[in-house]
Order: C-alpha cells, then sequence, then structure tokens
C-alpha cells in the first residue's frame, strides 16, 4: 500500500506532465557572455553542468508561476502560494547536487509538491549509474574520487554507493526472476549448483539453438533437495518455459534434480549426466598418485566418437 507522500509525488508528477502537454510553455535561459567565458575555463563539461542546473531552476519556477502566479499579483485561479525557499537536491550522472527549490503551500495549508523537483530527484538513474560502473570493476573505495564532475556534490561516499548498489542489484535480480521465458527457443537446459560464498545457489541455464545461453532462473538450496528443485522448474513454467518441447537436460546426477525433470518434462526430456560431475566423481575416489593417468584416460574417452570404447586399466580391457 502506497504511502501519502507517495501518492502526493505521483500526482505532482501528473500535473507537471500535464501542464507541459497542455500549455506548453516556452522558458528561455540568457547566459551572458562573459559567465560563458568564464565557465569554459574549467571546460565544455563544466559550462554544460552549470548551464544543466541553471535550466532545472528555470522549469521549477515556471511551474512554481504555474500554480501560484506572479510575484506580488492577484491571481484568481492560484492553487498555492509561496512559502519560502528550501535547499534541495538533484540527481546529475549518479551525484546529488546540491539545489534550492521554492515551497508551496495550497489553501488547506498543505505542502504542494513540484512535480519538476520530483523528477530531478529520481533515485532510478543515480541506482543505474552506480550498478553501470560498478559492474565495470570500479570499487566503492575509489567511487566518489573517480565520478565527481560537481565541487558540492555528495552521495558518492562508500556508504552510499553501497547503499545504491544493493538497491539497483534487488532491482535487476527482480527483473531476472520474472522475465518472461515463453519467446526462448531452447535446445538444451543445464542445471546445477554452485558456490556462492557460504551458501549454495541452483541455477536454471538455457541454451538456445543459435548457441546463446541465458539464465532462467535461481534458487538457494541444493540440488539434492527435491523442494527446491521442483520450485524452481515450477517456476520456470510459471513464466512460460515449454516443458512439452523435446529437449536435452544435463544435471549432475543428484536423483531428486532428474526426477524432477522427468516429473515436468515426461518423455520430452532427455537427460544427460554431465561429464565434468562425472570425472569428478571417478577422480575423487583414487589415491593421489592415480589421478592424474585416470584424469587424461577420462578426458581422451569423452573426446571419442565411436559407441564402442575400450579402456585399459592395470592390465584388464573392458568394453
Amino acid at each position: 500500500m502506497r504511502r501519502r507522500y507517495q501518492i502526493d509525488q505521483q500526482r505532482a508528477v501528473q500535473q507537471f506532465r500535464q501542464l507541459a502537454r497542455e500549455e506548453n510553455p516556452n522558458i528561455q535561459m540568457i547566459f551572458p557572455m562573459a559567465e560563458v567565458v568564464g565557465l569554459l575555463q574549467e571546460g565544455v563539461g563544466h559550462l554544460l553542468r552549470e548551464a544543466g542546473l541553471s535550466l532545472m531552476n528555470l522549469v521549477m519556477e515556471e511551474e512554481v508561476r504555474h500554480l501560484a502566479g506572479e510575484r506580488h499579483e492577484q491571481h484568481p485561479a492560484r492553487r498555492a502560494h509561496r512559502w519560502g525557499k528550501e535547499d534541495g537536491y538533484c540527481v546529475v550522472d549518479g551525484q546529488k547536487v546540491p539545489i534550492q527549490r521554492t515551497r508551496l503551500r495550497t489553501q488547506e495549508n498543505r505542502e504542494q509538491r513540484l512535480g519538476s523537483y520530483e523528477l530531478f530527484q529520481r533515485r532510478g538513474p543515480l541506482e543505474h549509474g552506480v550498478w553501470d560502473k560498478m559492474m565495470r570493476g570500479l570499487s566503492t573505495r575509489n567511487y566518489g574520487a573517480v565520478v565527481k564532475d560537481f565541487h558540492e556534490a555528495y552521495g558518492v561516499e562508500k556508504s552510499a554507493v553501497s547503499d545504491n548498489f544493493i538497491a539497483a542489484s534487488r532491482e535487476k535480480l527482480q527483473e531476472l526472476m520474472e522475465r518472461p521465458l515463453s519467446e526462448l527457443r531452447l535446445c538444451a537446459v543445464l542445471i546445477d549448483g554452485t558456490p556462492f560464498r557460504d551458501r549454495q545457489m541452483i541455477v536454471a541455464l538455457g541454451i538456445n539453438s543459435d548457441g546463446r545461453k541465458t539464465v532462467l532462473g535461481l534458487r538457494e538450496g541444493a540440488t539434492e533437495n527435491a523442494t527446491v528443485v521442483s520450485e524452481l522448474l515450477s517456476d520456470l513454467a510459471s513464466r512460460g518455459l515449454d516443458f512439452g518441447v523435446p529437449r536435452l537436460y544435463v544435471v549432475d546426477g543428484g536423483k531428486a534434480l532428474a526426477a524432477a525433470v522427468r516429473r515436468l518434462a515426461g518423455e520430452a526430456a532427455f537427460l544427460q549426466r554431465c561429464q565434468v560431475h562425472k570425472r569428478r566423481n571417478v577422480i575423487d575416489h583414487l589415491p593421489e598418485e592415480h589421478k592424474p593417468a585416470v584424469k587424461k584416460r577420462l578426458q581422451n574417452a569423452y573426446a571419442m566418437s565411436e559407441s564402442t570404447l575400450s579402456v585399459r586399466w592395470n592390465g584388464c580391457i573392458a568394453n
């Protein structure tokens, strides 16, 4: 359930968009040439950033004029009146930049939000900017020193960047877990558990007919846990993955995993035990001195295309 301030924010943004759509007022920004030259001393980027801040102030003042009329003039359609100014911020390139806004009060003596200011404060671009930079290797410790473009910018401290990255990660994970799968044309699905820190994650990876790989879903648990595996596969089915289509399912050999796949896909499931898991299981049962030789033999065996395989081991031949 949305709170009152969230409803007021959304209403203010809708009113601002309606103003832009229906009245479409013109906004004129004048920069003295001497000021432009002074700003250019620090580069074109600095000029554009400062001009952007000035433009945001003009946009907010135009919205204030629409709601409260001109200063010291009667305005019969006045919906609010000015109530001083307040320090605030806008989000620019993943940074919080100080900016002042005019406060308004309604005739009911309630705060009148500015839709333009609410849009300038949107956290989505901030979180996405943090996500993109950290995915490219920028650490929280160095984030502020690298991205800070405004002298007075804030919100780029290590703790703030970490919070924004967590929020962006949560959104990305939700998109991944809710993405529809009905349009995928998969010829194979790989399902396996992989350790992540001190936890075990069950991951389903789809392989398209052209070889592209797509992460389908994940769950926390173990491949031996039938409940966790069944929940993962049921979620894939609910998101549109058709288990009635014949395809290859590569699994790690766990009985719970194979049983869950057969329960959903039936005869359409062609199960194949992962060769990597099989090789690990065999190697783990051998003495250390025999592991390299057997590992090499298994690699050669899997590389062969003949249906009949002869393996010599300790003087014996097995077919």
